[in-house]
């Protein structure tokens, strides 16, 4: 098993890992060392909390010892005993790997949600966000940066929406939507934002700022995507850069990759000093195990730095949902970059206001902010 290479990630010694499993330092040494059989089914999945690993992983890593079945099989067996039917159809029929593998995608399909995360203050978007939180601001043939993206993600075939409110949540108010409230968007960020709407991690989740527009193009991209956690990337992002006082590019949340796509940096990187692959675009995408691995993620990290700096957030109350990513990274969890296109635009300040308006006259779509009334007669 690879118990070793886990426990050395997360920075663990044997002994303090066992300590936290209640075995002994010898017995997990002899499991390490594979002089053991695999553990219980109790012992993994204390193994799993402690190292923040998928217990799956683990329990599948204990069923390749030959003539040995994975400790969780027989449960689930009992559990639902019709299972043995289809256990003896697949032997009955020789299904092939891929084919088992495109059923039990098709088994745990479920329909896409989305959670939109708007309860920041939008501060940098004075005058226009004093009366209004930033996704009602701005204004697109319209309609709010919030309700256009609302309609983007329901013609992508995504009805369950839910929004986190926080600052101005009153004007906020659009049918059909279930709302969060983050009651101190003064004092957190993105990352506190989210998990006001932790129940809504379970299956697959497309996450997205409501500081930006995208065409449907950006989010089928992400839809497509299977990877447990797939976060929107934008490898053509220097030339929006240029210029931008207000949001300078030290201000991005730019991403170094791996040549599997895989995220080796994410945040605010200096970019004058790494070479930095691509932008966050501030949307991602979960698979059900992607949101296990997430939530089991963001709650050993409040364990630990709750109360104190945690990755670039001197709080951990603070912290950008990529502070999160960039410490999962850092314990070798797998988030995979999405190359997508150009068509998204990040409207964080005035100034990224007037260039929008330029980018999107030349497009064809002007874009302009309603006045007051027009904002204050409209339900949203």
């Amino acid at each position: 098993m690879e118990i070793k290479t886990l426990r050395q990630k997360t920075g663990l010694s044997l002994r303090g890992l066992a300590q936290r499993v209640g075995v002994t330092s010898s017995y997990l040494s002899d499991i390490e060392s594979l002089h053991r059989k695999p553990p219980s089914k109790g012992v993994i999945q204390k193994l799993a909390a402690a190292l923040g690993a998928a217990e799956e992983d683990l329990f599948d890593l204990a069923g390749l010892e030959p003539d040995r079945i994975p400790p969780d099989v027989p449960g689930i067996v009992k559990a639902h005993p019709e299972s043995v039917n289809l256990l003896r159809a697949l032997q009955q029929h020789q299904a092939s790997a891929q084919r088992i593998r495109d059923l039990t995608k098709r088994i745990g399909s479920v329909e896409v949600k989305a959670v939109l995360l708007a309860a920041g203050l939008g501060s940098r978007l004075r005058p226009l966000t004093e009366d209004f939180p930033k996704c009602m601001a701005i204004v697109l043939n319209g309609k709010t940066l919030l309700q256009t993206q609302l309609e983007t993600l329901r013609s992508c075939r995504i009805g369950e929406i839910s929004v986190v409110r926080g600052y101005k949540a009153e004007k906020i108010n659009n049918p059909g939507v279930r709302y969060y409230e983050n009651p101190t968007p003064q004092t957190t960020n993105m990352l506190a934002s989210l998990f006001c709407a932790e129940e809504e991690l379970d299956g697959e989740v497309i996450i997205s700022y409501t500081d930006i527009w995208y065409e449907e193009a950006v989010v089928k991209r992400l839809l497509r995507c299977e990877k447990d956690i797939a976060i929107g990337v934008d490898i053509d992002w220097k030339d929006y850069y240029l210029g931008r006082k207000d949001h300078p590019i030290e201000e991005a949340e730019n991403v170094i990759f791996n040549s599997n796509n895989e995220v080796i940096k994410i945040g605010k990187i200096a970019a004058e000093k790494e070479e930095v692959h691509g932008e966050f675009i501030g949307m991602c995408k979960l698979t059900r195990r992607g949101c296990e691995i997430l939530r089991r993620h963001y709650h050993r990290a409040k364990a630990l730095y709750d109360g104190g700096p945690f990755q670039r957030a001197d709080q951990f109350q603070k912290a950008y949902l990529t502070d999160l990513f960039q410490e999962m990274a850092d314990l070798g969890v797998p988030i995979h970059c999405e190359i997508i296109g150009s068509g998204w635009k990040e409207i964080d300040t005035i100034e990224d206001f007037k260039k929008a308006v330029t980018v999107f006259q030349q497009k064809g779509s002007p874009l302009h902010v309603a006045t007051s009334n027009v904002r204050s007669n409209r339900r949203v």
